[in-house]
């Protein structure tokens, strides 16, 4: 199928589904609250079974969890230690069907080696592990997604990952996973259901879900954060896939149904390539948690942390504690010391950690270890827990539950629909040559763009025939081209600077001082395609700068509640509706 923008036009139509719905128009067959990898991958899976569907997201897509993940496509090893292999074959398949199937543009294979300091019994227990691993990705039908693991000697090891430090090691076992660009896996996931006619609508929040006189949810309040509008929507079923917000889903519900969800804070850093000398990946284990060392195109990506988080869901910040404890136990295994200097970047993001059962009065479904799907109230589902690699089965046990006896008349049919970008790249890899010399790019460049887009690099062509100045560098930037700017305002959903400069790009933590130096060009091009005119230009200007210079004020403190004080300064440029004075006056 031709790929489908999501544009200002498209969001409207959006707006338009919701408000017809709550004027006397048919309802909605399902309302998707929540614009992360899950409520994405749910707007699909609903569309693609033929449902009326309309996904809508408080801030940008895929603004929560979903762009600050360790980004990684992986099988779950550390679940074989606890035994549970339905649950490590479950995500191995998906990961088998992303690098087959899904998104083979976007997601990438990355080997990866642990470390062994004992000779004999820490060789036999991860070599055992492994083996398991590929064992179990064996069994899964078709041809294999990725190689079988490796033992590697401490010649080997040193030949990989020459700045490993040889006291910390004697050999090495090497496996496969994968990598992902997140934010851009979810922002295609969208545009992917869009394509098959779902509506989707960012900076939209719900303030209230909506009962009918029996108890059952018929739809939600909707606030178009854009504009100030509030919207009645009506829908047969009302999905909630909020991740550290899903508490607040069963508040506005009026129940103490649900499920039980805590916030974790992982941060990662972003260190140049050449600062590390290393081919593969690196899995460590530290006292508090895991450590990668994960090669990121031009960079590395070291993290990450697990502390609890209590302040503002919306600005999770990293704090020069965290930021020092990577960097602390990466020196501890490196022969090269890195400084705060060589940090070019950091992101924080929360961690949706299910807690054991739920609550009182829920019609629940257990489905794995990971993820669980609950109904608090009838005609409210709600997904909680879960992982980036698994975002397909939960999505398809979302709709599953929501459906009911209807799910065996409309079953799931995503593990079939390849993402946009996918079918062709093959196609439009075999072109690039001929593009590179035609534009004067480097193959660091055309792989560059085959990785973000696939077979949708012929949408960035077409935009540069148009406006020939499109197939330059930025200049700040070159790793990305001034076409991929105004792709992102066309074609991929972008209504503001920071929506450009955090998950269209990741310029925020790819650049130095957040991309500030890079601003002016990219907003030039925004104004551009997205019709600003000079106040709106500046308007937007001031609030990115104002949310980078408090990232890095917030980054100096050393604490939590300093940091989270810091980032405060700089509100959204469109701040999500306080709701809990709200939620307090009706339970009130």
């Amino acid at each position: 199928m031709q790929a489908r923008a999501l544009t200002g036009r498209s969001r409207d139509e959006a707006l338009t589904a919701l408000r017809r719905s709550g004027q006397g128009g048919p309802p909605i067959d399902v309302l998707v609250i929540g614009g992360g990898v899950t409520g994405a991958g749910v707007a699909l899976d609903a569309a693609t079974r033929g449902l009326t569907t309309v996904v809508v997201e408080a801030q940008d897509w895929a603004a929560g969890t979903s762009q600050a993940s360790t980004k990684l496509v992986h099988g779950g090893l550390r679940y074989l230690q606890m035994l549970d292999f339905k649950l490590v074959q479950e995500a191995l398949t998906e990961r088998g069907l992303l690098l087959r199937t899904l998104a083979p543009h976007l997601v990438k294979p990355m080997p990866f080696l642990i470390p062994l300091e004992h000779r004999v019994w820490q060789r036999a227990y991860y070599g055992a592990g492994v083996t398991i691993y590929d064992l179990l990705a064996s069994l899964i039908p078709g041809r294999r997604a990725l190689p079988t693991h490796q033992h590697a000697t401490r010649t080997r090891l040193h030949e990989e990952f020459p700045d490993l430090k040889d006291t910390s090691a004697i050999g090495a076992v090497k496996y496969w996973d994968a990598t992902v660009d997140d934010a851009r896996l979810v922002t295609t996931l969208v545009r992917t259901a869009h394509t098959y006619g779902a509506y989707a609508a960012s900076r939209t929040q719900v303030t209230r879900i909506v009962k009918d006189e029996e108890g059952r949810v018929v739809g939600a309040v909707l606030n178009d954060l854009e504009h100030g509008e509030e919207i009645e929507a009506r829908a047969n079923q009302v999905i909630s896939c909020t991740g550290v917000w899903t508490d607040t889903m069963s508040d506005l519900a009026d129940t103490d149904g649900g499920l039980n969800v805590l916030a974790s804070k992982g941060i990662h850093l972003v260190i140049p390539r050449d600062r590390i000398r290393g081919e593969s990946g690196l899995f460590l284990q530290t006292e508090k948690s895991v450590l990668f060392f994960i090669p990121w195109s031009r960079y590395w990506i070291l993290g990450t942390t697990d502390t609890p988080w209590e302040l503002d869901r919306k600005h999770p910040v990293a704090t020069e504690t965290d930021i020092q404890y990577v960097l602390d136990h990466a020196n501890e295994v490196l022969t090269t010391h890195l400084t705060r200097e060589d940090v070019v970047g950091w992101y924080a993001g929360l961690r949706p950690l299910l807690q054991p059962g739920t609550k009182k009065g829920t019609d629940s479904a257990k489905v794995s270890r990971e993820h669980t799907v609950a109904s608090p109230v009838p005609g409210l589902t709600i997904v909680g827990g879960g992982k980036l690699t698994t975002y397909r089965v939960m999505a398809k046990d979302a709709v599953d539950f929501a459906l009911g006896e209807q799910a065996r008349e409309l079953p799931s049919i995503t593990d079939q629909i390849p993402l946009i970008g996918a079918v062709g790249e093959a196609a439009m890899r075999r072109r690039m040559p001929a593009l590179r010399e035609r534009y004067g790019w480097s193959e660091q460049m055309t792989d560059h763009l085959l990785h973000r887009y696939g077979s949708l690099v012929e949408e960035l062509v077409d935009l540069i025939v148009e406006d020939p100045s499109l197939a330059r560098p930025l200049e700040h930037e070159p790793a990305y081209l001034r076409a991929e700017i105004a792709y992102a305002c066309i074609s991929e959903g972008a209504l503001h600077l920071e929506d450009i400069m955090m998950r269209r790009t990741r310029l925020v933590y790819e650049s130095p001082r957040r991309g500030l130096d890079a601003v002016p060009e990219i907003a030039a091009i925004a104004e551009q395609w997205l019709g600003w005119g000079d106040d709106r230009l500046a308007e937007e200007i001031e609030h990115y700068s104002r949310a980078a210079q408090a990232e890095l004020a917030a980054a100096q403190e050393s604490t939590d509640e300093a940091a989270a004080a810091a980032r405060a300064q700089a509100p959204g440029i469109t701040p999500m509706l306080e709701l809990d004075a709200q939620i307090g006056a009706r339970r009130g």
